[in-house]
């Protein structure tokens, strides 16, 4: 029986997917093998020595110790692409709120209430300073080709919208996705000068903090829009407000409200409602258990942030797993234990990523008591499992 907790609300269509006579799901759970979250901090959440995964519902995952669950060889999962069509859908909606100052409009709209028949009248006095451009014809810039950035070019595309993307690191996959339409920019710096909207799709890390500052912004198209539904720390809100005063930009939408942007003009604060639909938490539910299941009963990984992806069909045999880090003579000392005790290796993958490494080990004959301990005393070894009769 796998003890599963679950830190937020998990959508019930991802929990059924762990069946109940092999696994507990709960949100109070002493000494759980997994963890499923989605926005919660687990920074100060101490991390059990029978936690085994931790499975984020959703694309990000700076909530999640990942260094500390790294070292005690958890895996750390996310679902990228589960909501992939939600944020899709809500930055094309940013492009027109930015443009046709809808948001502004409407609110004035409400203020006439009591005018009574002199509404109409208003209205049509009024109405022209919420004049604002269409998106069809102009360029749309989109930063990260991934899942999601896809997802935006295309559709953009296909509303008559010009599209540039920049991706240094875009997969064959991804690739394959985009539009013919869709052009390669040939820098970050050329694809602000040319588009009259950006929308950034990357993780916030150290490289890419402030991605937009005072240097960047100074760079952009006259008037143009800037979305960022990715992540708060992408855009340096100081140098954003300055371009925003002084005409450069137009416009500046962001999925992640801070004090300082609250009432400042040209800016919308959407609350965090990029993943937030239905459709969107019931694909990450699902995406977040599966990996979990798959992991825990068969020691295959796809879809960490920490772990290389590691995937070796079952035989039925007994599945040793070892997770460690990614230093010279690993392979050899493990195989030595196995070769010691007789046991034939049935099949093996080896795989690493950055400073870990990861083995999915079958073997064949019965495993002598305290091999596991034995191979969990290999200096440099993290985390070792043993499934057996793996199915």
């Amino acid at each position: 029986m796998y003890k599963i907790q679950t830190l937020n609300k998990i959508a019930a269509i991802g929990l059924e997917r762990l069946p109940r006579d092999a696994y507990e799901t709960a949100s109070e759970l002493t000494n759980p093998d997994g963890i499923l979250v989605r926005s919660q901090d687990m920074h100060s959440t101490p991390l059990a020595s029978t936690l085994l995964a931790i499975a984020r519902a959703g694309a990000g995952t700076n909530n999640i110790p990942i260094p500390a669950a790294t070292e005690k060889g958890i895996v750390v999962f996310n679902t990228p692409g589960a909501n992939a069509n939600a944020v899709k859908e809500l930055v094309l909606a940013s492009m027109l709120l930015s443009s046709r100052k809808i948001v502004q409009g409407l609110n004035w709209s409400q203020s006439l209430k009591g005018k009574g028949d002199e509404v109409p009248e208003l209205v049509e006095k009024g109405k022209a300073q919420f004049v604002g451009p269409e998106i069809g014809g102009k360029t749309l810039g989109v930063i990260g080709l991934g899942a999601v950035g896809v997802l935006i070019a295309n559709a953009a595309t296909a509303l008559g919208v010009q599209v540039i993307g920049f991706d240094p690191y875009v997969s064959v996959e991804a690739a394959w996705k985009l539009d013919t339409n869709v052009r390669k920019a040939t820098s970050l710096d050329a694809l602000v000068a040319e588009s009259d909207y950006i929308t950034v799709h990357v993780p916030l890390t150290p490289e890419t903090k402030s991605l937009f500052n005072k240097e960047r912004l100074s760079r952009t198209k006259k008037g143009a829009r800037i979305i960022n539904l990715s992540r708060s720390g992408l855009v340096d809100n100081a140098a954003l407000k300055a371009e925003l005063a002084s005409g450069r930009l137009g416009g500046y939408v962001t999925d992640f409200p801070e004090e300082e942007l609250l009432g400042v003009d040209n800016i919308l604060c959407i609350p965090h409602l990029g993943a937030s639909t239905p459709e969107a938490e019931d694909n990450c539910a699902v995406m977040a258990a599966d990996q979990m299941r798959e992991y825990l009963e068969r020691g295959n990984i796809k879809n960490s942030v920490n772990f290389p992806t590691a995937e070796l069909p079952p035989t039925g045999k007994t599945r040793i797993t070892v997770a460690n880090k990614n230093v010279p003579n690993m392979v050899g000392q493990i195989t030595g234990v196995l070769a010691k005790h007789g046991l034939n290796i049935e099949d093996m993958l080896n795989k690493n990523r950055g400073e870990v490494a990861y083995n999915l080990i079958d073997v064949g004959g019965n495993l002598p008591a305290g091999l596991k301990d034995e191979l969990a005393k290999i200096d440099g070894v993290l985390l070792v499992r043993v499934i057996p009769n793996c199915n």
